[in-house]
């Protein structure tokens, strides 16, 4: 069995709903700029993501209400984001073993708080694999799924085959916009050349979780991941 294939089958073994490779020559010049030298030296990327439940992303709407905002927090955050972690590190050990270097870069640990980012884009990463595009609220949309994903990525120098970057499928849609409840989106598609601020306001958003955080401790919004006509469920 080739590398390729033992690391999808590691991954699903572990709970993967998602696993592609990127080729990250493209981005080169940003990766630079946001993680330094050190992550702009991998010519790729590994992701992985899992989806989250759907009946907690479907409670969003009453996110207001303390035991909401505790499941959705606990259970598609951070135990999630333990499990991602857990499964890079195993799958980085594979890399490492067979001979190649590995770099699991975590999967929530903001690095500049200026910019509100961290070292690397796990979406952009997936958008690199063809495992979905960026839509109009920032996030990783699948056809599968739509944002209802989190992701990790395994920076390496792995002879591993990338995939294709899928094109925007949001067309004329705003519905992630149009939720927002401060307005942090302007509706517009994702285009590489242009900066993020083009197309989302990270300190509205920032602000508004603050918020929820006073009033209800747990600092939960997702109305634009729960809105997505990509992931909701539709009753036929």
């Amino acid at each position: 069995m080739d590398l390729y294939s033992v690391l999808e089958k590691c991954a699903m073994d572990e709970g993967a709903d998602f696993f592609g490779v990127a080729d990250l020559a493209p981005a080169r010049e940003a990766i630079l700029a946001q993680g330094g030298e050190a992550l702009a030296g991998y010519p790729l990327a590994i992701s992985l993501g899992i989806k989250l439940l759907d009946p907690l992303v479907d409670q969003l709407p009453e996110r207001h209400k303390r035991a909401v905002a505790v499941s959705y927090r606990m259970h598609c955050y951070d135990v999630i984001n333990q499990r991602l972690d857990l499964m890079a590190s195993k799958l980085s050990g594979v890399i490492q073993r067979s001979g190649y270097k590995a770099f699991p870069v975590p999967s929530s640990m903001r690095a500049d708080d200026e910019k509100i980012c961290a070292v690397f884009s796990h979406k952009m990463a997936a958008h690199l694999a063809g495992l979905g595009w960026i839509g109009k609220s920032c996030l990783l949309v699948t056809p599968e799924a739509g944002p209802r994903v989190r992701w990790i990525t395994i920076l390496t120098d792995a002879p591993l085959k990338a995939g294709t970057p899928m094109a925007v499928r949001c067309g004329d849609c705003r519905e992630c916009a149009d939720v927002c409840p401060v307005k942090a989106f302007t509706g517009r598609n994702f285009v590489e050349t242009e900066p993020r601020e083009a197309r989302y306001d990270a300190r509205r958003c920032e602000k508004y979780l603050k918020g929820l955080e006073t009033s209800t401790g747990y600092a939960v919004c997702g109305m634009c991941l729960y809105i997505c006509p990509f992931g909701k469920k539709v009753e036929k």
